[in-house]
């Protein structure tokens, strides 16, 4: 009989839930039309489109005008930074040290195109410090970019602090939101950002789409040109089954955030049980999101630590996904003050909705053995 996975890495990607696959279902091959085309089959899909939009908008707090689809959550980043800082005409960008790949490689493109980019340093504890932001806040600024809670450690940054400081300056402010949607109280107005990017496949829907919130009034260049769709903003033919997709995973994300943060709280904890009187053990970063839990093992390297686990059916990572390949240790940890030893010593567990008690604690033992064992190797 086939061993059960215990899938915890859910900081990575999520299963798709049955209620959007059935929402999705008749976008593939009945309701097929390209939602741009002029005719009936065409109109049936853009009808789904504009009611995908307008639910997805209402949820965040947005206005539909200011939603636009993207193909997940890299696209919408890179977008928000290079066409916000083009748009900027050249003005000097600030990014904080732990934001996502899609960020730091955006940063990057920049860099190679004359635009200036400074990097914001965070505490121990993963956080950005607002005064240093404060005193890195010039005329010069023209675009600010912090995450709304990081991937690797589930740190939540002070997002309404942020965006207040930046429109008291005058320059905009974009967050990633990502790995936050699945878990905090999004509302865009609240939170007074002028972008903001999510993605489906977080929060149990559709890979492949994401979406960029843009505020009414904010001035932004394009990123992928072609045609005329989305307001002309972002040509490509629409993903009409993952748009659909999207909104109703998201509606359901919404409808049962609370009930999800106090099982995934639940789960924590009782993994962190397990790991009581363990010597060499401590939690990177200050509690943030439920999902997300980073630990460091003295004397065990993350490679071997995770291979072993992956034997054992249990699957974990040692932070974000798109730099598993990456030889170099996690640039979050790094940026924290951690060593590169420490930081190759980190592993991350992301927990997950349907995620039960029992697996967390079977997972739990089986690292514990796993760091005893590979510490007398």
């Amino acid at each position: 009989m086939q061993r059960k996975v215990i899938y915890l890495d859910h900081a990575a990607t999520t299963p798709l839930c049955k209620e959007a696959l059935d929402k999705m279902t008749p976008y593939f091959c009945d309701c097929f039309g390209n939602a741009d085309s002029p005719h009936g089959i065409g109109r049936k899909a853009m009808i789904a489109v504009d009611a995908a939009r307008d639910e997805i908008a209402a949820l965040i707090g947005a206005s539909p005008k200011e939603i636009y689809f993207t193909s997940g959550g890299t696209e919408a980043d890179n977008w928000a930074l290079v066409g916000g800082a083009l748009a900027q005409k050249g003005k000097r960008v600030i990014i904080s040290a732990i934001e996502h790949h899609a960020v730091l490689a955006a940063a990057d493109k920049l860099r190679d195109m004359g635009v200036k980019v400074d990097v914001l340093p965070v505490n121990d504890r993963g956080r950005v410090e607002l005064s240093a932001l404060e005193e890195a806040l010039d005329a010069d600024v023209g675009l600010v970019c912090v995450m709304s809670a990081n991937n690797e450690t589930g740190v939540i940054q002070p997002i309404e602090e942020i965006a207040s400081l930046c429109k008291e300056r005058g320059c905009l402010f974009f967050t990633d939101a990502v790995q936050a949607m699945p878990y905090l109280n999004i509302d865009v107005k609240a939170l007074g950002v002028d972008m903001l990017s999510f993605s489906a496949h977080k929060f149990y829907g559709p890979k492949g789409i994401g979406a960029l919130y843009i505020k009414s009034g904010v001035k932004i260049e394009k990123f992928v040109c072609g045609g005329e769709q989305e307001r002309g903003m972002r040509g490509g033919t629409v993903n009409v089954p993952a748009v659909v997709g999207f909104a109703t995973a998201l509606k359901k994300t919404v409808a049962e955030r609370a009930e999800r943060a106090t099982h995934l709280t639940k789960l924590r904890t009782a993994f962190l049980r397990q790991l009581e009187g363990l010597d060499g053990v401590s939690v990177n970063g200050e509690e943030g999101l439920p999902a997300v839990l980073n630990l460091r093992f003295e004397g065990v390297e993350n490679d071997t630590l995770l291979y072993a686990m992956d034997l054992e059916g249990i699957a974990m990572a040692a932070g974000s996904a798109c730099a598993s390949a990456s030889v170099k240790p996690s640039h979050v940890l790094t940026a924290m003050g951690l060593s590169e030893k420490q930081a190759r010593g980190s592993v991350r567990i992301s927990f997950g909705k349907d995620n039960t008690e029992e697996d967390v604690i079977f997972a739990a033992k089986a690292l514990r053995a796993q760091v005893e064992k590979q510490r007398k190797m």
